[in-house]
């Protein structure tokens, strides 16, 4: 509760403080009129403060949205109740932080029956966690003196995510069960499914899937459908550190990473799979442990809201070493990462291949896009050729340590320059695909 004057006591007190003390300097017997006039003021301003609905009436609540997308902004309904009667009119502000922008962030609001609703609208500024850091509301008293004002603080974080309904979307238009392995039952085929029942063979089925024996027992053409082989882990791993948190014109690369694993998770738990998020950059970050069906993903989305962006160095021996030790059987582990040097790509490689040991890696290399415009640049002046010379120098180095992990076992996924995050998430699910077809979780 906070009560403080309005401009209209402010100025009320300051018309007469002038004549106040021009009688008083007149007739300085008459310097009581100058504390008459205070002490009028202020009894006005309690009678206003006295008459006014007290700030313990009023029930002030907010719903705030359980998660936000960047570029969706929602609609936070704000709702004023007064038990008995209220104001006519009241103003009703909101603060928030800085990954959040509320428009309006004042408004004014009209009761009726002590009652009155408002809507603010919040648009998400920058992935992480948005906070209500204050509703205020306050009102002034019958007499205009007095302002009365209630605070109330919402201390739950709303997670700002990348743009989850479009992820969702698209996963239902191109990855739902029916876009990933076809509408008939016999399409769920591979060296990753089980046998699941015999069917009468139809044009367009696949001729390797007809039973001889059974065929000719019925004396008709019998296939056999099969089931998809489900229940694999696929932890999602993202370097957090300083490399993938420098920006860039389409969003840093860790933002890419994490809208694409969300969009591996999303498909990976429709089609049955268990879904882990970890990420680290100097330290451990975040560690979901495995989460099975639909229903989990909005804990993968709200975890990986909590992954902050990084100015310290990958430290992947830490990292990839407490993953490993997670993790209690075979996996699919698919990590987000990017290197400067050879000596951070040297322990890269080498934690890598302790992790290949019993897991399979899915790496997704980002390519450095300054470094392919250095390259590819038209030199114009000298310094422009020793540019060029050393851009094409790193990146050789760069293409070294990709044919390592190649050798290494380790399937890549090469996310190409200048491709968007709607690119790298197809390439990934592609991935994703053709290694639950050959079955090598």
């Amino acid at each position: 509760m906070r009560v403080y004057p309005t401009r209209l006591a402010i100025g009320f007190a300051a018309a007469g403080a002038l004549p106040a003390l021009a009688a008083a300097l007149a007739a300085p017997r008459l310097w009581s009129a100058a504390a008459a006039w205070v002490l009028l003021t202020a009894g006005l301003m309690l009678a206003d403060l006295l008459l006014a609905a007290p700030p313990s009436r009023l029930r002030l609540t907010a719903r705030p949205p359980v998660a936000l997308g960047l570029s969706r902004p929602a609609d936070l309904p704000i709702e004023l109740a007064f038990e008995g009667p209220g104001p006519r009119s009241a103003e009703v502000a909101v603060g928030v932080n800085e990954r959040l922008a509320a428009d309006p962030p004042r408004q004014r609001v009209r009761l009726e029956g002590g009652r009155a609703a408002a809507t603010v609208r919040l648009d998400p500024v920058r992935r992480g966690e948005g906070r209500i850091e204050g509703l205020w509301a306050r009102w002034r008293g019958p007499l205009g003196l007095v302002w009365l004002q209630r605070t109330e603080a919402d201390p739950r974080p709303i997670p700002i995510t990348p743009d989850i309904q479009r992820v969702k979307d698209q996963a239902f238009q191109l990855f739902s069960r029916d876009a990933l392995f076809g509408l008939r039952a016999q399409m769920e085929t591979g060296e990753g499914g089980d046998f699941h029942a015999l069917t009468d063979f139809q044009t367009g089925m696949d001729l390797r899937a007809i039973d001889w024996k059974q065929s000719g027992r019925h004396n008709k053409l019998v296939a056999r459908e099969f089931r998809t082989e489900r229940n694999h882990h696929v932890i999602v791993a993202i370097d957090s550190g300083r490399l993938m948190s420098a920006p860039a014109p389409r969003g840093s690369r860790l933002d890419q990473a994490i809208d694409a694993g969300l969009l591996l998770a999303f498909a990976s738990l429709k089609l049955g799979d268990r879904v882990g998020l970890f990420a680290f950059d100097a330290h451990p970050r975040v560690s979901s442990g495995v989460v099975a069906g639909a229903q989990a993903f909005p804990l993968i989305q709200r975890l990986a809201a909590a992954i902050d962006y990084s100015s310290e160095e990958t430290n992947f021996t830490l990292g990839l070493t407490t993953l490993a030790g997670r993790l209690d059987r075979r996996a699919l582990v698919v990590v987000f990462t990017d290197f400067a040097d050879p000596t951070s790509a040297e322990l890269m490689i080498e934690n890598v291949g302790r992790l290949m040991k019993t897991h399979l890696v899915l790496f997704v290399v980002f390519r450095d896009e300054e470094l392919e415009a250095l390259a590819e640049a038209e030199p114009v002046e000298p310094d422009d050729v020793s540019r060029a010379v050393i851009a094409a120098g790193l990146s050789r180095q760069r293409e070294i340590v990709i044919g390592r992990l190649q050798r290494l076992g380790a399937r890549l996924v090469d996310a190409p320059s200048r491709a968007g995050t709607d690119d790298l998430g197809l390439a990934l699910i592609d991935a994703y695909l053709d290694v639950k077809r050959r079955d090598l979780i």
